[in-house]
C-alpha cells in the first residue's frame, strides 16, 4: 500500500522579517573534532535513500526507514557494509523513530500517515492518521505513562517541500500529545516554526524542542505548555534524541544559509524563489554537524564533517559507546565512536 501524496500550496506566503547573519562556526562549535568524515557506513539495499533518523531497540537492533516507506534493521554490532533485513512497510514516508515501551515495538512518525505504532512482527498500526490536527508527523518522546508527545512540522507543506515552509517563515507547526486510548491528538504548544526534534527532559517535566525554521533551541514546560528559548544555534536543527543523564544530541543537517537569510526583508523574492527549480533554490551546505548539549542549552561538544562525506545529518542516537547517524539524503547510515 503506497500513501497518496499530498499537493503542496502553489504560493508561498511570506512576511517581511529583519535580516539575520549566521554566527562562525567558533568557540564550541569549532571544527577541532571532524570524526563525522570518517564514520562507517551501513547501505539500505537496492540504492535506497533517506534514512532520517535511527534508533537501537532493547534486542539491539539498529532501526532506520527509507524514502519509500520501508523501516530496515541492523544488528547493532554488524560490521561496515552489511545489508539490512526488511522490518516493515509503512507505505508512506517514516522520519522519527521511538521505541515503544508499550509491547516493545516502535513509534513511528510518518509524514503521510501520522503517527503510527509498528509492533515487533513489522504490523502497522495508525494512531492519529492525517486528519486535523495532525499535517506532518516528524519526531516523537514517549513518556513513561505512555503519553506520546511528537512534533507536526506544518500545516502548509508536505515534507516533500519543506524547503517551502522555510521559505514563507510563518509560524506552521505544532507540538501535539497522544494518550494512550485517546481518539485524537492533543495540542501542546502551537505557533511554532517549523518544530521538528523532541525529547523529554528526565524527571518528563519539559520537552527540549528545536525549530528549524529559526534555528532554535527551545524548553516546552508541562503540561502548560510554555515555551522558553534557550539558544540561537549556528546550523539549522533537525531530530533531538536524548541521552539519559540529562543531555541531548541535536541533528545539525546544515550550518545556516547566508543568502536564505539575507532574503528574510524580501518576502517577494522569497515567493518568487520558492517557484524556481529546486536546484536554483537555497541550498543547505556539504557538512556533517551534531552537537551536545545539556537542559540549559549550553553546548557541551560538537563533532565535524567538513568534507561532507556523510552529509545531511537527521538523526543521530547514542547507545553505549556508539553514535548512529541518519540522513534525509544519504544511502547508508552511519556509526562513529563517541
Amino acid at each position: 500500500m503506497v500513501v497518496p501524496r499530498p499537493r503542496p500550496p502553489r504560493l508561498i506566503r511570506p512576511v517581511r522579517e529583519p535580516a539575520t547573519t549566521p554566527p562562525p562556526l567558533t568557540g564550541p562549535w569549532a571544527p577541532t573534532d571532524r570524526r563525522l568524515d570518517a564514520v562507517e557506513l551501513l547501505p539500505l539495499p537496492d540504492g535506497a535513500t533517506g534514512p532520517e533518523d535511527v534508533v537501537v531497540d532493547p534486542t539491539g537492533r539498529v532501526i532506520s526507514g527509507d524514502e519509500n516507506g520501508r523501516l530496515w534493521w541492523w544488528p547493532a554490532d554488524a560490521p561496515p557494509g552489511t545489508r539490512p533485513r526488511l522490518l516493515a512497510e509503512t507505505g508512506g514516508r517514516p522520519l522519527g523513530i521511538e521505541v515503544d515501551p508499550a509491547g516493545g515495538g516502535l513509534v513511528v512518525c510518518d509524514a503521510y500517515r501520522g503517527l503510527l505504532r509498528v509492533t515487533p512482527d513489522g504490523s502497522v498500526h495508525e494512531l492519529t492518521g492525517t486528519a486535523p490536527p495532525v499535517h506532518l508527523a516528524n519526531n516523537a518522546a514517549v513518556a513513561r505513562d505512555g503519553t506520546i508527545y511528537f512534533t507536526d512540522s506544518s500545516d502548509r507543506f508536505p515534507v516533500s517541500h519543506w524547503k517551502r515552509d522555510l521559505l514563507e517563515h510563518r509560524p506552521n507547526g505544532r507540538v501535539l500529545a497522544y494518550r494512550p486510548g485517546a481518539r485524537r491528538a492533543e495540542v501542546v504548544a502551537d505557533g511554532l516554526y517549523f518544530p521538528n526534534g523532541v525529547a523529554l527532559t528526565p524527571d518528563e517535566s519539559a520537552l527540549m524542542l528545536v525549530e528549524t525554521t529559526t534555528h532554535r533551541l527551545l524548553r516546552v514546560d508541562l503540561p502548560q505548555g510554555t515555551v522558553r528559548v534557550l539558544a540561537d544555534l549556528p546550523a539549522y536543527p533537525d531530530n533531538l534524541s536524548a541521552v539519559g543523564d540529562g543531555t541531548y544530541w541535536i541533528a545539525l543537517p546544515s550550518p545556516r544559509v547566508p543568502v536564505a537569510e539575507r532574503l528574510l526583508p524580501h518576502p517577494r523574492l522569497r515567493q518568487l524563489a520558492a517557484l524556481l527549480p529546486d536546484a536554483m533554490q537555497p541550498q543547505p551546505r556539504r557538512y556533517g554537524l551534531v552537537a551536545l548539549v545539556d537542559g540549559d542549552g549550553t553546548v557541551r561538544r560538537t563533532l565535524h564533517g567538513p568534507r561532507g562525506d556523510y552529509w545531511m545529518i537527521t538523526g543521530v542516537r547514542q547507545h553505549g559507546d556508539q553514535l548512529w547517524l541518519g540522513s534525509l539524503l544519504a544511502q547508508a547510515i552511519a556509526r562513529t565512536p563517541v
